[in-house]
């Protein structure tokens, strides 16, 4: 590739980059908390987050030990995991209390959690509409995650089947704690 037109790709996704990080940074995404108040994406400003989709009766509920694992693994170094309930794929619980209650019992999570939110369509969060206008990703199934960077922007995304222990998804995490 002649090197004006390589330097011109390289402008644009630094550009691209930047305005999506921009974007990330401007909106405060806000979640209600399943213990109650708010969680607000900005008080882990400067750390990575997974954002995970989740529902108590799917055949990935599994994964909940692997994420309850990752986050132990990696929260001295700045790790936030925030599990995201979901009733958009018919496989949640009733109430916010019932998967709370689920949750601890079963998996002894003590990473934040919000309370049942959309994450597709019309209906979604609005922080999964600025995922999905931003990159294209909308979670196909429970269990999407979504990896951000420090400055909030989306840096991987991962369909179910990427387990919580997947080299591909550690290797990322490691990289971002590593350069924050």
């Amino acid at each position: 590739m002649p090197l004006p037109i390589l330097r011109r790709l390289v402008c644009l996704f630094l550009a691209v980059t930047a305005v999506g990080a921009a974007a990330a940074a401007e909106n405060d995404w806000r979640f209600d908390s399943i213990d109650g108040g708010q969680i607000t994406l900005s008080q882990w400003q400067g750390q990575p987050i997974l954002v995970v989709n989740t529902a108590s009766r799917c055949g990935f509920t599994d994964q909940y030990d692997g994420l309850q694992a990752l986050y132990d693994r990696y929260r001295d170094a700045g790790l936030v995991v925030l599990a995201v309930p979901s009733q958009d794929f018919k496989q949640e619980l009733a109430t916010n209390e019932k998967v709370k209650e689920f949750c601890e019992l079963n998996f002894d999570l003590d990473m934040p959690m919000t309370t049942i939110t959309p994450v597709r369509g019309e209906g979604a969060h609005d922080f999964y509409k600025w995922v999905a206008a931003s990159t294209g990703f909308a979670p196909a199934w429970n269990f999407n995650k979504i990896l951000l960077g420090p400055r909030g922007e989306v840096v991987a995304t991962y369909g179910s089947m990427v387990r919580p222990q997947a080299p591909r998804l550690t290797r990322e995490i490691e990289a971002l704690l590593a350069a924050g």
